[in-house]
């Protein structure tokens, strides 16, 4: 292995006004394609077997590929996609023993398949960097949801393991992964929340190409060929009694500086880029009374959370793990050992164990930092979003009131949030939202492209008025056809909570069915906005399609509804007869942009506001030829200038009172004829 030879003085990485000289370049993406970004630009292969959540990672290296890409040293591309994760470890294995410098990407079960394989990588000190989507394992039912029981299960490989809290630390950390991997021979794991980051769009800036050039270095002066002769070295042999532990203990070298070699790429990238990064960050702990101690998305809503508390005058902070293997519990020890209690928050539920994995290590860190004699905090332990159960900011704050109460911390070690069981914390009813917010909660049927037309405005929305954004679906295990529910915020400051959303301005409708499903007027805004995709035109017959409960709702509540006849739009500009369902999603960029403020804030006309529309096209529907783009647009375009106000046709038919004819809304607190039925288990 090549010594790193990249630390450059400060003064090579700054401006001359004295900003970072690699700030990033803005764009809007996930966590899966900003991982790929990065790994098609500075590896030189991937061998992977696609498994839920980590394929899009897998696909669009893939695609790479395809176009006959090279990475930034000119050298092509290449993807071998064997029979299984294992064989995918496998060939990785084989890849990096030939001194090529490769990736895989994988989650849940495909991870645990690959142990045995991810053993022996170590062992050789192959430095590869792996992908993972966490996500539960099968094992009282399937679930392809966020989790990290998968990666606890192979913690103890000999991997370095990070933990990236949304997509900016996916990009960010796939590079200083790769150049500590390189620099100290240890394969590592980049890990991000299966869903809720590998599928959630944010604002994110993506690594320049010169930066990864410099910083990661040319694969051909840093790696080792295992089959070179001229520098030949035995690897993978057989070692008996006398042998085995002197190569299993002299590998602690490699570990040993481990944590130097993480720290080193976090210091240059944090010089380069203005992005800190350390083995654990710190949140207001200084004077903290109460810390919390996460990994993943979990930690990033506790920022919003700590701040909350703050503003009440409550000594809080929180602690983000962002180094899961080398464990930095020195640094973590020293951050939390001056607070009364400390609650550490899981994806995952070891019940047989003393505690759950990261409990342990933070237990672990406290012992050994207790010699000096000094009382540290009492511990606790909670379990949170397994399988993506939601995880509100209330939930967080119900465990901050937790270990606020001596008596409580006393009596319970252990915790569970979000569902209803004796364990269960009681969720604080708490609304945190950053300046600005817009929101949409969207239900359709799977298939209509709604997912992609949600990216889709986020994009438009973000890029166009400079706003920070976050899109994510809220997906099942089910085939296309069933309902899907998707998610949409828009905010002038950054979007750190990670949840579904009970508060929102705008609720996109498949068709008056959803009102049979449930309450999708539930969480909306008392003067926001439904918008109903209808194959009616009048709109007292689109008034009429709705079950009176929600018409009389929608009259009490001063909510405005909208429609539009989608499935006809589609139809009548679908290039492909393939297209009409998934083109009838579509519509709704135009429908969003005619009524979210957005426009009119930005002093922006039609015109202005669909050339923008169509400037972004092309990255979604570009590749399926400029017919498919043009279609769009003309959906678009109609869509934008089509939409029917209802409530507003409606309110000049309907007699003084508000209600239509016949019909009036429902007494105070009357269940009126029709309602949803309330719901058995409810975690709010």
């Amino acid at each position: 292995m090549a010594a790193s030879g990249h630390t450059l003085g400060v003064m090579n990485n700054m401006a001359t006004d004295g900003s970072p000289l690699f700030p990033g370049i803005p764009a809007i993406v996930d966590g899966s394609e900003a991982i790929s970004y990065v790994e098609t630009r500075i590896s030189e292969g991937a061998c992977a077997y696609p498994i839920t959540p980590s394929t899009t990672m897998a696909a669009i290296y893939q695609a790479a590929v395809a176009e006959g890409r090279p990475n930034l040293w000119g050298t092509p591309l290449r993807f071998i996609e064997p029979e299984s994760e294992h064989s995918s470890a496998t060939a990785a294995e084989g890849f990096a023993l030939a001194g090529g410098r490769v990736t895989n990407f994988t989650a849940g079960q495909g991870l645990i398949l690959m142990k045995e394989v991810l053993y022996v990588i170590s062992g050789k000190r192959l430095p590869v960097v792996f992908h993972v989507g966490a996500r539960a394992l099968t094992s009282q039912a399937l679930n392809i949801h966020a989790g990290h029981d998968d990666v606890m299960g192979v913690a103890d490989v000999g991997w370095g393991i990070l933990f990236a809290r949304n997509a900016q630390e996916a990009a960010d950390l796939t590079a200083i992964a790769r150049r500590a991997a390189e620099d100290s021979e240890t394969p590592f794991l980049v890990v991000q929340d299966g869903f809720l980051t590998t599928h959630t769009l944010e604002n994110v800036r993506l690594p320049e190409d010169e930066l990864l050039r410099e910083f990661v270095g040319d694969p051909r002066q840093r790696l080792r060929d295992f089959f070179d002769p001229a520098e030949a070295l035995m690897t993978g042999v057989v070692q008996n009694q006398d042998s085995y532990m002197k190569g299993r203990i002299g590998q602690r070298v490699f570990y040993d500086r481990l944590g130097d070699a993480i720290r080193e790429a976090m210091t240059e990238w944090r010089v380069r880029t203005g992005r800190h990064y350390d083995l654990i960050e710190t949140y207001r702990t200084e004077d903290a009374e109460q810390i919390v101690v996460a990994m993943g998305t979990i930690a990033d809503t506790l920022l919003d959370v700590v701040d909350h508390l703050r503003g009440q005058g409550r000594r809080v902070g929180s602690v983000a793990v962002t180094s899961f293997r080398p464990f930095p519990a020195a640094q973590l020890a020293a951050a939390i050992r001056n607070a009364s209690a400390v609650a550490v928050v899981e994806r995952t539920d070891e019940p047989a164990s003393a505690d759950n994995p990261l409990t342990r290590e933070t237990k672990a860190a406290l012992g050994d930092a207790a010699v000096d004699g000094r009382p540290v905090p009492r511990v606790v332990s909670a379990s949170a979003g397994l399988g993506s159960r939601d995880i509100p900011a209330g939930d967080l704050v119900a465990v901050y009131n937790w270990i606020a109460d001596p008596a409580e911390v006393a009596r319970r070690r252990y915790a569970v949030l979000g569902i209803r069981h004796p364990l269960a914390l009681e969720r604080a009813q708490v609304e945190l939202r950053p300046k600005g917010a817009f929101s949409l909660r969207g239900h359709s049927i799977g298939g209509f492209g709604s997912v992609t037309t949600n990216k889709l405005v986020a994009t438009i929305v973000g890029e166009t008025f400079g706003l920070h954004v976050q899109a994510y679906p809220r997906y099942g295990s089910e085939k296309k056809g069933l309902p899907t529910t998707y998610f949409l915020t828009i905010a002038e400051e950054p979007i750190r909570q990670h949840a579904e959303l009970d508060r929102v301005e705008f609720v996109p409708l498949h068709g008056a069915i959803a009102f049979n499903q449930g309450d999708p007027l539930q969480g909306l805004v008392d003067g926001g906005t439904v918008f109903l995709q209808s194959p009616l035109s009048d709109p007292e017959a689109i008034w009429a399609s709705l079950p009176a409960w929600a018409r009389a709702e929608i009259l009490a509540r001063r909510i405005r509804l909208t429609a539009l006849d989608t499935a006809s739009l589609a139809a009548a500009h679908a290039p492909r007869p393939d297209l009409v369902v998934r083109m009838q999603g579509v519509a709704l960029v135009g429908v969003f942009l005619r009524i979210a403020p957005f426009a009119e804030r930005a002093g922006l006309d039609r015109a202005g506001v669909l050339e923008a529309v169509r400037t972004h096209l092309g990255r979604f529907f570009g590749k399926r030829g400029g017919a498919v783009v043009d279609a769009n647009m003309a959906v678009i375009e109609q869509a934008y200038d089509g939409v029917i106000d209802v409530t507003a046709a409606i309110a000049g038919a309907a007699p003084s009172g508000g209600a239509p004819a016949g019909e009036a809304p429902p007494a105070a607190g009357e269940q009126p004829q029709g309602s949803p039925p309330v719901p058995v288990e409810s975690a709010r």
